[in-house]
């Protein structure tokens, strides 16, 4: 076998005995201008967030939302009735104003406006006893989305905790805690409901009287505990794969081998890593949520009377639906948009967020 020295063959026939040195081209001005620029340094959430603002649909869900959101907020401060306010004329009781139609008045709104009083306008009508049913949905919008909100916080707090213990140690822990997980996952949620509204409802109704909560109700706060004990399991199962998957790598190995503790590991190195499944699951969450309290709501386990709420109202509806089919429609419109325009974003944020599905 002959052999070369690069000392002595020159470097362009030492290549040629490799590749074919012709076949290249000089690169031009604009090709080398190409490749010293560079795109602009970014991070992965705002990546993400690019990529999420060219999505349409997502776009069109966070519209829907902010709109909604901006409702419940400024809507309370500029119409003058209150959820469970019986409207009066002038300081008088008007009979009239029982199931008016969406913007008109009654007979004596009517007269109190020609003789120069500035009365608001209903706009979706009042109800039965005369409240303005605008304000209502206003502010069972605003219960619905409390309760998809802190519901979905409840969740993604105990699921997080619980799934990075199982999935980081592994072992016997993991074995005993999935096995917990199975059994709260064959329990029936509604009839748990049941259950603690009764027994909260003797245990801490008599403490509730004259607090913030009381508005709210033993029912919410028996919803609010049913979320806690049975709906995190699902957030547990997703993040202790997650960390299967992930703490054999060599990044964790190495931060084991540097000394870092197991809840540094799991908080610097193994849930950044699972955050864009951790969001998108959260946002997914909310609609669930959401739609479960309008059906615990719709049938009478949900805000406790007058407070409302978009499920009590729609079952308070449901009486007249021949004679006022806009009392049902209204809320109903409202819960879909509601659960519709997250399930968009949630879709938008795992299209965004998820390394899988970028190209």
């Amino acid at each position: 076998m002959r052999k070369f020295s690069s000392d002595k063959v020159p470097r362009k026939k030492l290549l040629s005995l490799h590749i074919d040195v012709d076949r290249f081209l000089p690169a031009t001005s604009e090709q080398k201008e190409q490749q010293v620029t560079m795109l602009p340094s970014t991070t992965f959430f705002k990546d993400g967030m690019r990529k999420l603002f060219k999505k349409p649909l997502a776009v069109f869900a966070i519209v829907v939302l902010s709109l909604m959101v901006l409702t419940i907020i400024i809507a309370p401060r500029i119409v003058p009735y209150g959820y469970s306010e019986i409207i009066k004329v002038e300081g008088k009781r008007d009979r009239g104003l029982k199931n008016l139609p969406p913007f008109t008045y009654s007979e004596m709104e009517q007269e109190a406006i020609d003789n120069g009083a500035d009365i608001f306008p209903h706009i979706f009508g009042t109800d039965e006893l005369g409240r303005d049913y605008f304000i209502r949905v206003v502010y069972g919008t605003r219960v619905s989305l409390t309760v998809g909100l802190f519901a979905s916080i409840i969740v993604l707090v105990i699921g997080l905790l619980y799934g990075s213990i199982a999935g980081y140690f592994g072992g016997m822990v993991d074995l005993i805690m999935m096995r917990i997980v199975d059994i709260i996952y064959s329990l029936p949620d509604t009839l748990m409901v049941i259950l603690l509204s009764v027994v909260l409802d003797k245990v801490i109704g008599e403490s509730l009287h004259g607090t913030a909560f009381a508005s709210i109700g033993t029912n919410m706060i028996s919803l609010f505990v049913v979320f806690a004990l049975l709906y995190w399991v699902g957030m547990a199962r997703l993040v202790r794969g997650q960390i299967l998957s992930i703490k054999n790598n060599e990044f964790v190995l190495a931060a084991r081998a540097m000394g870092a503790s197991n809840w540094r590991i799991i908080r610097k190195h193994i849930l950044p890593n699972c955050m864009s499944v951790i969001i998108i699951s959260t946002a997914l969450q909310i609609p669930s949520a959401i739609f479960t309290e309008s059906f615990l709501s719709f049938i009478g386990l949900g805000v406790q009377a007058p407070m409302p709420s978009l499920g009590s109202l729609a079952n308070f509806a449901r009486g007249g639906m021949q004679s006022y089919p806009y009392k049902l429609l209204i809320p109903a419109i409202a819960i879909c948009l509601i659960v519709l325009s997250f399930n968009l974003l949630g879709d938008g944020l795992r299209d965004a967020f998820d390394p899988k599905l970028r190209r």
